[in-house]
């Protein structure tokens, strides 16, 4: 027999900490571009990442400990889904950051929803209701408002390099995201974030090597030191964990919502932090990306394929 759809749910802990993770990533954009304009870019994304790695690995292990480890088939699944999640996406997202502005970064992100919704209706996980087609497609004219108007101030040929890096990562995160889904059930979420961030760091560490080998550590500034630590807990630690929450209990489509936050919280920042002064045509598209998280996050919601055995859904 088909799923029942799943009902929608009231705003709870894990909406609130999505927009925790949202804040946390949108300030990251601006954090990073401080970071690698001081430490060399693969340097800096090597050395975040495995503090990160190191950090929730200890975590985990203290909080969740031996026996909550998976199995030993998913405990590889999920480590060669981390080289492609938490690697190869980290690897496009410095490449693109580093050749563009902050706010075209976190812009470019916003489509994430959209790919998520189509891989996930693709690899038959979920199907979405027309009116969460029609908050994705609000998001998705808010976005194109905002690259619209910002494309303009940034328009050579290094600055779209970078957004393409960007957009391409956002494709490899979105896949990510679809094909973890059916582990976050069965794995304990700190498990599950070690596993995926220690085999990215591994692949980020040794393309990093080299630059790492060069570096003067002692003319680092400690503002330099202290990007590296909030990119690596901040933003691969805690934001993980509350996306890998979110996944669990909201799905994949319905937390990466959440993640269209980031451009609004992304821009201000940016425009603080590093002159980036939106424009009148970045308000308006922000605006449609909030409307469209809404409206979204509101919609009905059902597997595309038989119910699975047991609880369709963890409770909150």
């Amino acid at each position: 027999m088909p799923a029942a759809p799943v009902a929608r749910s009231s705003f709870g802990a894990t909406d609130a900490g999505l927009l925790l993770m949202a804040a946390i990533w949108g300030i990251n954009f601006t954090v990073v571009k401080a970071g690698i304009s001081a430490i060399p870019a693969e340097a800096f994304n090597g050395l975040r990442v495995l503090l990160a790695a190191v950090v929730l690995m200890v975590v985990a292990f203290s909080v969740a400990g031996v026996r909550a480890f998976p199995k030993r088939r998913d405990a590889l699944a999920l480590l060669a889904m981390g080289v492609m999640g938490n690697g190869v996406y980290q690897l496009l997202f410095i490449a693109g950051l580093s050749r563009t502005r902050a706010g075209i970064a976190a812009l470019v992100i916003a489509a994430g929803p959209a790919w998520i919704a189509l891989l996930s209706r693709l690899f038959g996980r979920e199907r979405l209701s027309g009116r969460g087609w029609m908050g994705i497609g609000l998001q998705m004219i808010g976005m194109l408002s905002v690259v619209a108007s910002t494309g303009a101030l940034d328009a050579d040929s290094s600055a779209f390099t970078g957004a393409a890096f960007i957009m391409m990562g956002s494709v490899v995160w979105a896949l990510f995201t679809v094909l973890l889904q059916p582990y976050t059930a069965r794995v304990h979420p700190l498990h599950l974030a070690s596993l995926t961030l220690s085999s990215g760091a591994l692949l980020l560490f040794v393309v990093g090597l080299p630059s790492i080998l060069r570096l003067d550590f002692a003319a680092v500034p400690l503002s330099a030191w202290g990007a590296v630590v909030y990119a690596g807990v901040g933003a691969l630690v805690i934001a993980y964990l509350l996306f890998y929450r979110g996944v669990r209990v909201l799905g994949p489509t319905r937390t990466a919502m959440y993640g269209n936050l980031q451009p609004l919280i992304a821009l201000l920042v940016a425009w603080v932090a590093l002159s980036e002064r939106p424009t009148v045509w970045q308000g308006a598209g922000g605006a449609l990306v909030m409307a469209g998280l809404l409206v979204s996050r509101t919609a009905r919601m059902q597997p595309a394929g038989p119910a699975p055995h047991g609880p369709s859904s963890p409770t909150r």
